[in-house]
């Protein structure tokens, strides 16, 4: 696995994301933890050949969930959001 594959996680697709991909030409992905804006720019780029105008990044808060009388929390993830530019996609982005 590249450097690349270990930075962006896997690709957020909801109701929401898919408003802003359509609307803004922003994409949403979880990220590693510990990764950095710019170390997600770079990852972005290589892999799918694009020009990264911006990145947001976020720390999502795990929800509490419970089992019975259990209770525990689900981890806490990186969120980024990122702008591409005018003109360009992802291909197979989100697609079923």
């Amino acid at each position: 696995m590249s450097k690349h594959h270990a930075v962006i996680r896997y690709p957020s697709v909801t109701e929401k994301n898919t408003a802003l991909r359509s609307d803004q030409n922003k994409y949403v992905f979880e990220v590693a933890p510990r990764s950095t804006k710019t170390e997600i720019r770079e990852a972005i780029e290589k892999l799918f050949n694009v020009k990264v105008l911006s990145v947001n990044t976020m720390v999502v808060k795990g929800k509490k969930k419970r089992t019975g009388r259990f209770v525990g929390y689900r981890p806490n993830w990186k969120k980024a959001i990122v702008k591409i530019a005018d003109g360009q996609s992802i291909d197979k982005f989100g697609e079923v």
